[in-house]
C-alpha cells in the first residue's frame, strides 16, 4: 500500500491509561555502563530544525500536569536487573494490515510517507528532535522508548507479567515510542533523564513531559537524581 496511514488510534490498550528501514533497528541501546543488548546500525543526517512532536505524540501532558505527577511519583532507588531479557517485553507488535508497531510509529512520526504493500517505509522526511538531525532513509532511524525497557524493568516492570510488558514495549496510546536517530538513541541507552538528556535543550521540556506522564501511566519509580533532573529540564518549559 503507497501512502499515508493515519494510524493514531492503533495503541495497544494499557491497563492504566491516563494520558522504527526495516525492522532491523531497535530501540533504546546500552550505554557502556548498562545493558548492551542492541545491534548496529548506520545513522546519516543532515541539517535540520527542531520538530514540535507534541503534534505527533500522543498523551503528552501539559507542564503543570506533568509536575502534579511528579510529585505522585513514588521515589525508591533502582531495582536489580536480575532476571532482565529484552524478550520479556515483546515488540514489535503486529498492528494490523501488515504493519507492526515500528512501522506505525514511522508513519506517525514523519511527513510525506509513502509505505510499500508490506507497510515498510520507502520515503519520507523526519526530524529527529533529540539532536535535530533531518532524515529521508527510514533505515536511519531507530524507535525509541521515552522510558526505556531495562530502566522500566528497574523500576517496577520487573513484577509485571508478560502481556503488560508488551503493552508497555508497543504503547502509541501514551508518549513512549519516537522516531530518532541511530546515533541519538545508542547514545541514550537504558539511562535515565540524570544521567542522559537529549542534545537538543529545545526538547527538554517535552522529553521530561513524555518521562513523566509514562512513569505516571505505568505506576514506575523515579530516584531521587532522576526526581531532581526531570524538575529542572521542566524549568524549560514556557508555560
Amino acid at each position: 500500500m503507497v501512502g499515508q496511514r493515519g494510524r493514531w488510534g492503533l495503541g495497544l490498550a494499557t491497563a492504566a491509561v491516563l494520558a522504527v528501514a526495516g525492522c532491523s533497528s531497535s530501540d533504546e541501546a546500552a550505554s557502556p555502563a548498562a545493558t548492551n543488548d542492541k545491534p548496529s546500525a548506520t545513522a546519516g543526517a543532515g541539517g535540520g530544525q527542531p520538530a514540535d512532536t507534541t503534534t505527533t505524540l500522543p498523551g503528552v501532558p501539559s507542564a503543570g500536569q506533568a509536575r502534579e505527577e511528579l510529585v505522585g511519583l513514588k521515589v525508591a532507588a533502582h531495582g536489580s536487573m536480575s532476571g532482565y531479557s529484552r524478550a520479556k517485553f515483546p515488540h514489535w507488535a503486529s498492528q494490523g494490515e501488515s504493519c507492526d508497531t515500528r512501522e506505525t510509529v514511522l508513519e506517525r512520526g514523519g511527513t510525506h510517507v509513502k509505505q510499500n504493500d508490506q507497510c515498510r517505509a520507502v520515503a519520507g522526511k523526519w526530524v529527529s528532535v533529540y539532536d535535530d538531525e533531518t532524515f529521508t532513509e527510514a533505515a536511519d532511524l531507530d524507535i525509541d522508548h521515552t522510558v526505556p525497557l531495562a530502566n522500566a524493568w528497574r523500576s517496577g516492570a520487573n513484577r509485571w507479567t508478560q502481556e503488560r510488558r508488551k503493552e508497555f514495549a508497543n504503547d502509541l496510546t501514551h508518549p513512549q515510542l519516537l522516531a530518532v536517530s541511530a546515533t541519538s538513541n545508542r547514545s541514550k541507552g537504558d539511562q535515565g533523564p540524570d544521567d542522559w538528556q537529549p542534545p537538543s535543550k529545545t526538547y527538554w521540556c517535552t522529553y521530561a513531559r513524555s518521562w513523566i506522564s509514562v512513569k505516571a501511566t505505568y505506576e514506575l519509580s523515579v530516584t531521587e537524581p532522576e526526581k531532581d533532573m526531570l524538575t529542572e529540564m521542566l524549568d524549560k518549559c514556557t508555560s
